[in-house]
């Protein structure tokens, strides 16, 4: 059976703060090694006040050194908002504390509105049209030091920290196939390109001294429960927390409710659904059989699971249910 692995956002809660945001990251991390998870990724957002991980680098070290064995990283940094040289030696640093444990995934998005992305970027139309040679750059300065380099990361240099390419569009499908890198599509919140993505991603990969052959993973929002009932409930908060995204009003993570009945529009409902198309959410049987089929429809080598749960035990809990479904279709 494929590995799974968790995207964390470290949530802010209705009533909470980022400091218990940041502890409850570290927490979920520890019951995902404990379970059997492959690893944990952290992701950058910018300006958001549901989400604490801003500062990835730091929030991986924070859930690394909290942990022994699971594999701790970025899905992802936002690369066009940093300088190659840069990541190179923070990703370096975080390798040299927690060795044989550290990824980067990187994505090319700003991950944050445009206002914010401006201050971020200051250059917003160069610092995306450099993305394939900022991807480059930063191989090079986490290989090995070559004869007459000019620039040498330190920390960083010969650190080889395995590099993900992260998209929701066909964009990097063709880089990571181009440079043989893994590739992560994020479709738990970006349905629509995926199968064909995947396609490209792996009719155009060429081997490479990262990878051999193409290597996919596939994300989904996920809850799972003791009920479907209890999943679905759980589940309003991540659908209350994505309508108010779209009416550009992004708050704390709101707290579950019986009903979404008169908290969307029509409109925002079939919007929402839509983009949480391959969302896992209900009982054990449920979770099981809805992952079966996600897996059977991508073909994917790994799941990445985002758990958007407001209660912090019943996160846990969810991540429990979910390693044992993953155990039930092993056997």
């Amino acid at each position: 059976m494929i590995p799974f692995s968790i995207l964390d956002l470290s949530p802010v809660v209705e009533g909470g703060t980022v400091a218990q945001s940041l502890a409850n990251s570290r927490r979920l991390a520890q019951e995902a090694e404990a379970q059997g998870y492959r690893r944990v990724w952290l992701a950058e957002h910018h300006g958001m006040r549901g989400i604490a991980s801003a500062a990835t680098s730091l929030v991986i070290q924070h859930v690394a050194a909290g942990t022994k064995s699971i594999r701790v990283g970025a899905g992802g940094i936002m690369l066009p908002n940093h300088s190659p040289l840069v990541i190179a030696e923070q990703f370096g640093t975080l390798e040299a504390l927690f060795p044989g444990r550290i990824d980067l995934g990187l994505g090319r998005a700003p991950g944050t509105d445009m206002l914010t992305a401006r201050a971020l970027r200051r250059n917003m139309e160069a610092s995306a049209e450099n993305f394939p040679q900022d991807v480059v750059d930063l191989l090079a300065l986490l290989g090995p030091v070559q004869p007459n380099q000019k620039i040498v990361a330190v920390p960083g240099a010969d650190s080889n920290v395995p590099v993900w390419l992260l998209g929701s569009s066909h964009y990097s499908a063709h880089l990571a196939g181009m440079l043989g890198l893994p590739f992560a599509f994020a479709s738990h919140f970006a349905p629509d390109m995926l199968l064909s993505a995947l396609q490209i991603y792996r009719e155009r990969f060429q081997p490479s001294q990262y990878l051999d052959k193409p290597q996919v993973m596939v994300g989904v929002m996920g809850v799972a429960a003791e009920t479907d009932e209890e999943g679905r409930y759980h589940f309003t908060s991540m659908q209350q927390s994505f309508v108010a995204l779209r009416r550009g009003a992004p708050t704390a993570f709101p707290p579950p409710v019986e009903s979404m009945e008169g908290l969307w529009s029509e409109q925002e409902k079939i919007m929402v659904e839509h983009t949480l198309q391959y969302a896992v959410v209900g009982g054990p049987d449920t979770a099981r059989d809805q992952i079966a089929r996600f897996l059977d429809l991508t073909k994917a080598d790994e799941l990445i699971i985002s758990m958007p749960v407001f209660d912090m035990e019943a996160r846990l809990k969810s991540v429990r249910l979910f390693a044992e479904a993953r155990a039930a279709l092993a056997a």
